[in-house]
């Protein structure tokens, strides 16, 4: 019996990357070839291999069962999407049969049975979803969650697979239609179903390729990310099917449980490519163990990108340093900038550059929203710094503009709401009209609601427009408040969460709350007058601290913080209470998705 082998980073065809119209015109040529997607398991071995050939195979026999279903065309098939190869499968036989995929959450957290089949239940009620597949392991709370929806078929895999063969041909989905339903992460909402055409995906990611990573012949890819997540789906899952990369595939939660496995696949298979969020990378940095870096070799790594929520730079710094001796060079991290509502990317980073930051006076963009150009604060400084880092340009194909409240357009180092256009834009949110047009202007700007300020054309997002806590006239940032609490030695990356809310005189006041493994009462005290007297002498205003126990903060289905959801916690469990409540706060309060 032969040993399973993973597909190769080097190909048979030449590299392509553009005249693709479709996703299933660029499957069809990396079909040619011999790269495609490898599965690891939670000890890091292969699992499953799926060459691009096999795929493209796979997935138009399944399109010619779905056919069987009769459903009208683009109607949309929920999929659970759990790194899997049928997720894959699945995803790309809704192509060949003109129906349209809409990846949902394959995250539950810790005694969150009830609330992962309520979440599924609200959004099979938002696409109004006709299939629905699970593999075995989401395939029970699929089950309870499809009760009263419009779903009219669901099951495993081999359900689907068990059903007849349609005759008819296959028209696979047409440039001007929908290639999927994208959930926006529901970081500061409820999720809504982003609309991505095949056009308007197609041109993503051959910008991406293209422009933003350079693709060469030979690149390989490593990737953890969820495919329910845009980064994961569209950046790490189609963008190497259409420029014909292999990708070696850890599950979420093995990349949890043990951050090394992501290290060690890229090491032992010279990978190329990878992404994570800020997190990701200080979670590998603070697990890896000594031993483990002396046996790396990271050199082959040229792409280490960096997007999905506001970059820090401690985090990589941290990371950059304990894989040094690994042959990690700090160069190859890649800040960039996007969302779901543009597909994926907006903005890259110079390659090769590594962050590239901007000290801004503190003072002046809390007061009047200018970052104006600070020197790098040293001790003897006496006005405030704050640092953001450089996302690079827009893309080429899209036009930007930063706004301030009335719609006026800002010049440089004026801090205002970015707004795009460009062809990656969505067609809007799926059946929800007065939310598409809040955001997306009849001739195509999309307002993103986040907040940003442009040196020359190289962009600076400096936070969602939405968080940002104001007191007295004056803009504060939450993540500045959470950065001055992560400081102190008690509290981890992470453990922090600020926003505003009213107080009970009506005035806007700051919040933060903190999980905190402390116990003892005087020792909470003390880090709570700690951290009060930090926050004023540091940011000039009085905040709220709320010790709580771990898993209370609220993230969302893509590992973001979500503030707004942290702050309905806050506002229905501990802004009622006593002040002495916060240390009896049930321990069981875990950690949601929304």
């Amino acid at each position: 019996m032969h040993a399973m082998e993973a597909t190769p980073a080097e190909n048979t065809i030449p590299l392509r990357m553009e005249g693709f119209s479709t996703l299933t015109d660029a499957l069809d040529y990396a079909a040619r070839g011999r790269t495609g997607f490898n599965f690891y398991n939670g000890r890091g071995k292969l699992s499953s291999v799926l060459p691009y050939a096999v795929l493209r195979e796979e997935a138009m026999a399944l399109a010619r069962r779905l056919l069987t279903l009769e459903a009208a065309r683009g109607a949309r098939v929920a999929l659970v999407a759990d790194t899997h190869p049928d997720f894959v499968r699945f995803f790309f036989a809704c192509q060949y049969a003109g129906l349209t995929p809409v990846p949902l959450p394959a995250q539950i957290q810790l005694n969150g049975r009830e609330a992962y089949v309520g979440q599924l239940a609200r959004l099979l009620s938002i696409c109004q979803a006709e299939f629905a597949m699970g593999t075995d392991d989401f395939l029970p709370f699929l089950a309870e969650s499809v009760a009263g929806s419009t779903v009219r078929f669901f099951g495993s895999p081999e359900a689907f697979d068990a059903l007849p063969a349609s005759d008819a041909p296959l028209s696979p989905s047409r440039p001007e239609e929908l290639a999927y339903l994208q959930y926006t992460s529901g970081s500061t909402r409820f999720p809504r179903g982003v609309m991505i055409t095949q056009q308007a995906v197609l041109n993503n990611l051959f910008i991406i390729l293209n422009n933003g990573l350079e693709i060469r012949p030979g690149d390989r890819a490593v990737s953890w990310l969820p495919y329910f997540h845009d980064m994961g789906l569209v950046g790490l899952l189609l963008a190497p099917m259409a420029s014909q990369v292999t990708v070696d595939f850890l599950n979420t939660r093995d990349f949890a449980m043990r951050p090394r496995l992501w290290l060690k696949l890229m090491s032992e298979n010279r990978a190329t490519i990878s992404f994570s969020p800020p997190f990701g990378y200080d979670l590998a940095a603070r697990r890896v163990r000594e031993d483990d870096v002396a046996g790396y070799d990271l050199r082959s790594w040229r792409v280490a990108g960096v997007g999905a929520e506001l970059i820090r730079t401690a985090s990589l710094a941290a990371f950059a340093d304990r894989l040094a001796p690994s042959g990690f060079d700090s160069r190859a991290f890649l800040p960039c900038y996007g969302m779901a509502e543009c597909s994926l990317a907006v903005c890259f980073g110079a390659l090769e550059a590594g962050v590239l930051q901007d000290h801004v006076d503190a003072d002046r963009l809390a007061a009047n929203q200018e970052a104006a150009a600070s020197p790098h604060r040293r001790e003897e400084d006496t006005c405030r710094t704050n640092t953001f880092v450089n996302c690079g340009p827009p893309l080429p194909g899209y036009e930007i503009e930063i706004r301030d409240a009335s719609g006026r357009v800002l010049p440089e180092r004026r801090c205002g709401v970015l707004h795009v256009r460009g062809a990656s834009v969505m067609s809007g949110y799926f059946g929800d009209l007065k939310a598409t047009r809040e955001v997306l202007s009849p001739d195509g700007w999309l307002n993103t609601g986040d907040l940003a300020y442009r040196v020359g054309t190289d962009v600076f997002i400096t936070g969602r427009a939405k968080d940002l806590i104001i007191v007295n006239g004056r803009n504060i940032w939450p993540q500045d408040i959470e950065y001055l609490v992560e400081s102190q030695p008690e509290i981890r990356t992470g453990d922090a969460s600020a926003f505003s809310c009213r107080s009970p005189q009506g005035e806007e006041q700051a919040v933060v709350m903190v999980q905190c493994r402390e116990s003892d009462p005087d020792r909470r005290r003390e880090l709570t007058e700690r951290l009060r007297r930090g926050i004023r002498e540091e940011l000039g205003i009085d905040c709220t601290i709320a010790l709580v126990p771990r898993n209370t903060l609220i993230r969302t289905t893509s590992g973001k913080p979500s503030r707004h959801g942290t702050r309905k916690v806050y506002l229905e469990r501990i802004a009622v209470q006593p002040p002495s409540a916060c240390d009896d706060l049930a321990a069981g309060g875990q950690r949601r998705a929304v």
